[in-house]
C-alpha cells in the first residue's frame, strides 16, 4: 500500500489509491474503477501444461510430493480453460489417465 503524503489538509495520493480515512466518496461510476482483465497467452499455457504432462508420463512413480500433486490436480484443469475446448478436454483426459497410473504405481 502506498502511504498518503499530507500537506496541511491536502493529500497527494495515486489516482487509484483512495484515502482510507478521507472524507471523499469514491466515484464508482468513473473510469478510475475499471477492473483489469487478464487474458492468458494460450501458447504459454499450452507449453506449461505439456511440461507437466510430460513429467507425469516420464515417471514410473509419482514425481511430485503430496502438496505439488494436489496443486497440479487443482490448476491443471483450470489452466485448460484458456485453450480451445476440444484441446483442453484432451489434455485433461491425458492428465487424469497419468494421475491414475501414477497413483496405482
Amino acid at each position: 500500500m502506498i502511504p498518503a503524503i499530507r500537506f496541511g489538509t491536502a493529500s497527494i495520493m495515486p489516482p487509484r489509491q483512495r484515502d482510507l480515512f478521507g472524507h471523499e466518496s469514491p466515484d464508482i461510476a468513473g473510469d478510475d474503477f475499471e477492473t483489469p482483465e487478464y487474458h492468458a497467452d494460450p501458447d504459454k499455457v499450452r507449453e506449461e501444461l505439456r511440461r507437466i504432462l510430460a513429467e507425469a508420463k516420464g515417471a514410473q512413480s509419482m514425481p511430485w510430493d503430496r502438496q505439488r500433486a494436489a496443486l497440479y490436480q487443482t490448476i491443471f484443469p483450470q489452466m485448460t480453460n484458456w485453450l480451445p475446448e476440444d484441446e483442453g478436454a484432451q489434455l485433461r483426459f491425458e492428465f487424469e489417465v497419468e494421475l491414475e497410473r501414477l497413483k496405482a504405481a
